[in-house]
């Protein structure tokens, strides 16, 4: 069942006043929120997430039902690993705690914007021709060994904060030793000096982007319908600045959750790479139905995510908390 023009103008309308309540009365005031305000606020964007992917498959199918799903655990997965790269950044760059709801906000709000740009890219590129998913298939394939490859050598938390980006900005800008509050630039002695602030927004930004190259292909590779490709980002971005300081340092404790998304990643490359041979009778020719149903996607997505949350918790209580 095609999207109506209704349907996209309401979630349109309901997800950017969702939005600004959150940017202009719930982060208005810079603070970092208690347990409570975090685990409610988590609650409710879950439930409304899950009852928007129960209204998606009674009122467009039960199948894009289950697309939505598989695109909301993936990319919300996704967002999970990126608030740990935030975590190493305000760590790295000693962003005092009432700041750092701010900084989120900044970095979610990029966060969404290059995943929009991304998303009407992919579909531009998608209705273009079907070859494209070859490219996506073997990036996809590419980034999970990349991830693998990282786990093991440990480079994140050098490359999150020194970066071409980062090292460009300090070489052409000035910069003040201090925080000033939420101010980006601010006038010293008759000069201008940009804050501390402002290198973690292009610290925050250059990995929204990063991320963003990773999860768009991810989620076509599950769903081709732009408007559920659009709303599991939505709903995979609602409620992380919460959950990053209900979980604060247990985000650590994820040992094991880049392996974890390495494979799903390569999975849903693979799935990719044999669509596009469908799509071009190349696995006819091998003898094969190179197409991956939707439940055998959801098994992987949701084994891959217990056994890693499992294997990190178990890992976890080996090694002590200091640690």
């Amino acid at each position: 069942m095609p999207v109506t023009p209704l349907a996209w103008t309401l979630t349109i309308v309901v997800l950017l006043v969702v939005l600004a309540l959150d940017v202009f009365v719930i982060g208005r005031r810079p603070h970092e929120p208690s347990m409570r305000e975090s685990a409610v606020a988590i609650a409710l964007y879950v439930g409304a997430a899950t009852l928007f992917g129960v209204g998606v498959s009674f009122y467009m199918s039960p199948q894009s039902g289950g697309e939505f799903f598989a695109g909301w655990l993936t990319e919300y997965s996704l967002s999970v690993d990126n608030l740990f790269i935030f975590l190493i950044i305000m760590s790295k760059l000693n962003v005092p705690r009432h700041l750092q709801q701010y900084a989120l906000l900044v970095g979610i709000m990029l966060a969404l914007a290059f995943r929009g740009a991304f998303i009407a890219l992919g579909a531009g590129l998608i209705n273009l021709f079907s070859g494209v998913f070859f490219l996506f298939g073997a990036f996809l394939i590419y980034t999970a060994v990349h991830l693998a490859k990282e786990y093991f050598e440990k480079e994140t938390e050098e490359e999150a904060v020194d970066n071409f980006a980062t090292r460009w900005v300090k070489r052409r800008f000035r910069f003040t030793p201090e925080f000033h509050g939420t101010k980006l630039r601010v006038d010293k002695d008759g000069a201008q000096y940009w804050t501390p602030l402002f290198m973690v927004v292009v610290a925050l930004g250059t990995a929204d982007l990063l991320f963003a190259l990773d999860s768009i292909p991810a989620i076509y590779g599950l769903t081709r319908e732009p408007y559920l490709v659009l709303t599991a980002n939505i709903f995979a971005l609602m409620g992380l600045r919460q959950l990053y300081f209900l979980l604060g340092s247990l985000l650590r404790r994820l040992v094991y959750l880049s392996l974890g998304l390495s494979v799903i990643l390569a999975f849903i490359g693979v799935k990719l790479v044999l669509h596009a041979m469908h799509e071009y009778h190349l696995d006819a020719r091998l003898g094969f139905d190179g197409e991956v149903s939707l439940g055998v996607s959801l098994i992987v997505i949701v084994g891959t995510l217990l056994v890693t949350t499992v294997a990190s918790i178990m890992a976890s209580r080996r090694v002590p908390a200091t640690d």
